[in-house]
């Protein structure tokens, strides 16, 4: 599998070149002090020292960008968003062998996120030091004819920056939550339950045709696009799998624009750190409606790509650091309520 990557990178020798290769967690920290790589693709399945274990090392000693390489097996999908939560800018499936019929795929993934990872703000990136509490549970409510809803778009990063904002929201919110993280298929749902655990609100990978209510976060599921469509006058989600906008499906362009369509004035769109444009145009049909824009700043934005087309194209009520993002979202929305009550 080394070789393999070790071809892969070489494919694209005009931008990257291979300065090392190690054979476990161990030997990948001694070389990465001795060479001092610029990006480090790391394994979750080694001996000795498994990949978990080697960026907790690696982010508390020499920080870089790490893009983790991720098996396609029963678990994986948990391992590898506590590796984003941990600070790790990407990940790629691995090839399932040397001649594997999906390394074309695979090269295309990794090189674009070694390309990512060349512009990452290192200072963006600081582990999650939060603990993930287990069996904790909740008696949660559940309110129908939602009034008020928060869209949030993120990309490259993302899974961190929603693990800081989602468990600081607090209950009651007044307002549904909808997230659209890009990310594959069969990730979104392990996504959804990490941050229902650390989350006082509930959190869930969201389904076909499922009422939107008020106090539960909603994440959009990997490979389709989300809307929020009116049946028989309850707002509902739509799923569907048209064509990839700005390359990625699921995108939060359809989402902010639908809910701005059906709720008016009573969004909050929030653009956090991510590559390319997605959410921009979207944030600008949240604002044109009379919505709120929420956006994360360029200091902690791990890519500040998403978070600044959304500021060019449509602007800010608020440019916040990660850690207010959360605060931000609260003030607004109970300005709403504030509103509605005038």
């Amino acid at each position: 599998m080394r070789r393999v990557i070790t071809d892969v990178v070489a494919s694209a020798a005009d931008e990257f070149r291979v300065v090392g290769t190690a054979r476990d967690g161990l030997d990948a920290l001694r070389q990465i002090h001795a060479l001092e790589p610029d990006i480090v693709t790391l394994d979750i399945e080694m001996p000795q020292l498994d990949g978990i274990q080697t960026l907790g090392y690696i982010m508390s000693e020499t920080p870089r960008p790490v893009v983790i390489l991720s098996a396609a097996a029963d678990g994986a999908e948990d391992v590898t968003l506590r590796a984003l939560e941990l600070g790790a800018i990407d990940f790629v499936r691995k090839p399932s062998g040397p001649v594997s019929l999906d390394l074309a795929s695979v090269r295309e993934r990794l090189i674009a996120a070694l390309r990512a990872a060349a512009c990452v703000n290192m200072r963006g990136v600081n582990a999650l030091s939060r603990s993930q509490p287990s069996g904790i549970a909740r008696r949660h409510g559940r309110r129908n004819g939602v009034t008020r809803a928060v869209v949030i778009a993120a990309s490259t990063g993302g899974p961190r920056a929603l693990a800081e904002v989602i468990p600081n929201l607090p209950e009651p919110l007044g307002a549904a939550v909808v997230v659209v993280q890009h990310m594959p298929s069969g990730f979104t749902k392990s996504l959804a339950e990490r941050l229902a655990v650390a989350s006082k609100l509930p959190v869930v990978e969201v389904s076909p045709d499922s009422p939107i209510v008020h106090d539960r976060v909603y994440v959009a599921r990997g490979g389709l696009h989300l809307r929020l469509a009116l049946r028989d006058g309850v707002l509902v989600s739509a799923l569907n799998e048209g064509p990839t906008i700005w390359g990625v499906r699921p995108a939060a362009d359809p989402l902010f624009r639908s809910a701005a369509e059906h709720l008016g004035s009573g969004v909050v769109g929030v653009v956090l750190t991510g590559m390319g444009r997605d959410g921009a145009e979207g944030l600008r049909a949240v604002r044109d409606a009379g919505g709120r824009a929420v956006v994360q700043d360029e200091m902690t934005s791990i890519i500040y790509g998403m978070p600044h087309a959304a500021l060019v194209a449509a602007g800010a009520d608020r440019v916040v650091p990660l850690p207010g993002i959360a605060r931000a979202i609260v003030d607004m929305v109970a300005s709403m309520s504030d509103e509605v009550a005038a």
